[in-house]
């Protein structure tokens, strides 16, 4: 399965190094919060109780969880994903709103669950045990009531359980389904490396019933988070003036790349603060233009019409961007058109 971040690969094929390229294949803040100097025992000792603890209620407060509900850490939301056939008993049926992180479909077919990907939300009457729904959604931006998300959880029309994957939320928090868990069937996964741009330290969250969540605390097991990676979310996490900061700063520049893009000819499929989602005829001959100019963006073996761009960094990634865009424009043709557009300066 292909996922954004392969620079590896992009590098094998078409050569260069890592400093040379724009990686905008991912949803990550490419600004990161700045990880100060760690002490000594983070690195040393095995995360004690108190560190998950110090953690665990900085993400209570930032995520907005209710007091009756549970919360376990994690390192990363794949881990908890990889847990859900057990956690569930080895259900038979699952329901993904679809397109979405693939990683679900494939862990589910893996233990043997049929699978079925509608695109929008099942009628409350006919859906399967577990029902999986991004918000906002992966990769098309696509949000639904949260209220209605609330009210297909909790044994109605045969849902033993709805997670929702709120990984994208941070840029969102008035979408978010957090505040409403608590009750039996509604679990909520939270990434904390997309927006605050440190995917590498590995930490995510599962939020919902407690009863659920004590299972799946049982089920990853002691110290499974690193004590460095504890101490850096507890911290970031009570960054109010960063969050908020960062907040506006991906609100502008998602609104610039998102306009940078219609420019070019691209038709917006959907969007969040932390990527654009755009959709073509010509998707894999772009990709291909921009990847031999040293700029990585996300193709979709779902649907051969998308391309994902993530947030540039900077204002020199913006101008690199910008420029690459108007040098490629003729240089792959539809019939009638330049590819990214007949107002481009190339055609």
């Amino acid at each position: 399965m292909r996922h954004g971040g392969a620079l590896d690969r992009a590098i094998a094929r078409h050569g260069g190094k890592r400093e040379d390229w724009l990686d905008l294949s991912t949803g990550i803040n490419p600004v990161a919060w700045p990880v100060p100097e760690l002490t000594a025992d983070a690195w040393q000792r095995l995360p004690d109780e108190a560190l998950e603890s110090e953690c665990i209620e900085a993400a209570r407060a930032y995520y907005r969880v209710p007091d009756e509900a549970g919360i376990v850490a994690a390192p990363g939301t794949q881990a908890i994903i990889q847990w859900l056939p057990v956690l569930l008993n080895y259900l038979d049926r699952a329901t993904i709103v679809s397109p979405t992180y693939g990683e679900y479909e494939q862990v589910l077919r893996a233990a043997g669950v049929g699978v079925e990907t509608p695109i929008d939300l099942p009628d409350a009457g006919n859906i399967n045990p577990l029902l999986v729904i991004g918000q906002p959604n992966n990769p098309d931006g696509r949000v639904w009531p949260e209220r209605q998300v609330a009210e297909l959880a909790g044994g109605r029309g045969g849902v033993r359980m709805v997670v929702v994957d709120e990984a994208f939320a941070d840029v969102a928090p008035e979408h978010s389904i957090v505040p409403q868990t608590g009750g039996p069937g509604l679990t909520v996964l939270r990434s904390f490396g997309k927006f605050f741009g440190l995917a590498g330290v590995r930490l995510g969250f599962a939020i919902g019933d407690r009863d659920v969540v004590d299972a799946l605390r049982r089920m990853i097991g002691p110290w499974a988070v690193s004590g460095p990676a504890l101490a850096i979310g507890a911290q970031a996490m009570r960054d109010s003036e960063w969050i908020a900061a960062t907040r506006e700063r991906l609100a502008r520049d998602s609104a610039r790349l998102a306009e940078m893009l219609e420019r070019t000819g691209m038709r917006i499929a959907g969007r969040t603060d932390l990527f654009v989602l755009v959709e073509m005829d010509e998707a894999a001959e772009v990709a291909e233009e921009l990847a031999k100019r040293r700029i990585l963006v996300r193709s979709f073996d779902s649907n051969a019409r998308w391309l994902r761009f993530g947030i540039p960094g900077n204002e020199q990634e913006f101008t690199m961007l910008d420029s690459v865009l108007a040098a490629i424009a003729g240089a792959v043709h539809s019939p009638d058109q330049c590819i990214l557009g007949a107002t481009s300066r190339s055609c």
